[in-house]
């Protein structure tokens, strides 16, 4: 934490309500040039409530307290810069001058606030806003501020695509990329727009260890370089400890520690504790692929292999892990396996029954006959916005049941992905945008519980997640096994979850399976495969 910098952003006794109910109960912190706040907590702690606030983002103003903005504003055309820039301004050259900003005490269409908001950059939960039939150089491009020329533009963006390791993947379209792939082409969608302040909520929670190591290594060096300041969440105590200068612990909206990161998370994990799972006697096989590929055309790259021939199979009742860095085809594995994407060549079936069923044969006679049986919860979930929880669960169970029937088993699924019972009757008639990123995805997690398949997939299901939650959603995956004799496909990068719940799983690299085995050593080999291939001088 810097002892010299200018004082950049201040929070001044920050309080806010919603329906009555406090989630941001006096908050104060200060940040210099080149500093990092990060924020830990449970979900619904008030961390995404209090990164939208700083963003300015509507129906998130202070009920008191005041969020103020240190800047170097033009008087004459409002653009902004840091505080610790020289000279006039760039774009009509009048003199600029140092201001403290209040966004909230201007009026919505002042034009400092619409300058001010510009600069602001975010990074939001699971939210990858990219233009999906558009390549990832010109989701970039698309994003730089208006004025710079064209030439200006290619090699910013070449830049930033340095910068978020993507380089790789400058030609390939969005919608065809990896959940981490896509944030941290968000990401440098947010950098590209020159921000004075950087906010991220999760930035790293879907990216595997050395790819989310990297891009924490990187941000920091951003932040550092160009003397801005950075607030970001995170349920990752690793990222707490190698990107913040401060670290503030929010519980229920207070303050409960703040100060030196590793002092504030060591703090914060005395409650983790996190069994291993007891032996479950698997049953015979219920899922076989067999040279199973995935390949598809691109008019700009040729033949794209996002899945070049696996074979392995999965047991009745298993918990099987794929695991490998971004991109190495793990969703597409799993989507293949679920039916939503069908194989190139080979064979992908499930076991219905006594018949084995084609999942890349179309039609009630092919996948359909499996699919009724497969339950996905995606990185990208989505809930009706203008359901209740109760109407997104009951709903979604897809057949018709006493209304008491439903809510009966409604709660069930909720106290099974970690909500208490105090309260539950207010979870139930809340609306999907009242409640936290980490409430939505274990309600989304419920959704798939509640229809009791027997397969389920679940793609990132604690990239969110605080530690603690994730140890009663991993005790749901074990006793829904154990209950319900479920097959789990777990596509993660979270080591504790896959060492904690998972059987045996698939370390995958290049659309190719590098290991095949128990979890425990899985992990070690996924270890050894990133340090052969960075001894080797080489990117993952």
């Amino acid at each position: 934490m810097s002892d010299t910098g200018v004082e950049l952003l201040k929070l001044e006794n920050v309080t806010k309500s919603f329906n009555g109910k406090v989630v941001l109960d006096n908050i104060s912190v200060t940040l210099k040039t080149g500093e990092i706040l990060g924020l830990i907590g449970k979900s619904a702690a008030g961390k995404s409530v209090l990164i939208h606030m700083i963003r300015g983002s509507e129906g998130y103003k202070p009920d008191s307290g005041k969020i103020l903005y240190h800047v170097r504003r033009c008087p004459a055309c409002n653009h902004l810069d840091t505080p610790t820039s020289e000279g006039v301004c760039p774009h009509c050259g009048k003199e600029m001058k140092d201001e403290w900003v209040d966004m909230w005490a201007l009026k919505e269409r002042d034009p400092t606030r619409s300058s001010l908001h510009m600069r602001i950059s975010i990074m939001l939960q699971r939210t990858f806003a990219l233009f999906g039939d558009d390549t990832v150089l010109e989701n970039i491009y698309e994003a730089m501020p208006d004025g710079m020329e064209d030439p200006d533009k290619v090699k910013r963006a070449i830049e930033l695509l340095e910068f978020v390791n993507m380089t790789h993947r400058t030609t390939h379209i969005a919608r065809d990329l990896s959940g981490g792939e896509k944030q941290r082409v968000v990401m440098a969608r947010q950098l590209a727009k020159q921000p004075l302040f950087f906010l991220a909520d999760e930035p790293t929670g879907t990216l595997d260890p050395y790819t989310a190591s990297l891009v924490h290594e990187r941000l920091v060096k951003y932040v550092r370089e160009n003397n801005i300041c950075m607030v970001f969440a995170s349920h990752w105590p690793d990222a707490i400890v190698k990107m913040a200068d401060i670290a503030m612990w929010l519980d229920a909206g207070k303050v409960i520690m703040q100060g030196d990161p590793s002092a504030v998370t060591n703090k914060f994990m005395e409650e983790y504790k996190f069994d291993k799972g007891t032996v479950h006697n698997v049953g015979e096989t219920l899922i076989r692929l067999d040279n199973a590929k995935k390949h598809y055309f691109s008019v700009v790259r040729g033949v794209v292999k996002a899945v070049d021939g696996v074979t392995f199979d999965i047991k009745e009742g298993e918990i099987f892990a794929l695991v490998g860095f971004s991109g190495a085809g793990k969703t597409t594995t799993s989507r293949m396996i679920s039916g939503m994407t069908p194989a190139t060549q080979g064979k992908v079936e499930i076991k219905i029954g006594d018949s084995w069923i084609d999942m890349s044969d179309p039609g009630e006679g092919g996948k359909g006959r499996a699919t009724a049986y497969i339950g996905v919860l995606h990185q990208e979930f989505t809930l009706y916005p203008f359901d209740t929880v109760l109407m997104n669960l009951s709903s979604s169970i897809g057949i018709k049941m006493p209304a008491e029937l439903a809510k009966v088993k409604a709660i069930q699924a909720l106290i099974s992905v970690g909500f208490p019972k105090e309260g539950i009757e207010d979870v139930l008639q809340s609306q999907p945008g009242s409640l936290s990123v980490g409430e939505n995805q274990r309600i989304a997690f419920a959704q798939v519980l509640i229809k009791e398949p027997k397969i389920v997939v679940l793609d990132e299901p604690t990239g969110t997640m605080d530690p603690i939650t994730k140890v009663t959603v991993a005790k749901a995956v074990l006793k829904a096994r154990k209950d319900l004799n479920e097959t789990f496909i777990v596509v993660s990068h979270d080591m504790d979850f896959i060492l904690n719940c998972c059987d045996r799983g698939a370390l995958m690299k290049d659309g190719k399976i590098q290991y095949l085995g128990p979890a425990d050593v899985l992990v070690e080999k996924l270890k050894e495969v990133e340090k052969e291939i960075l001894d080797a001088g080489g990117e993952l």
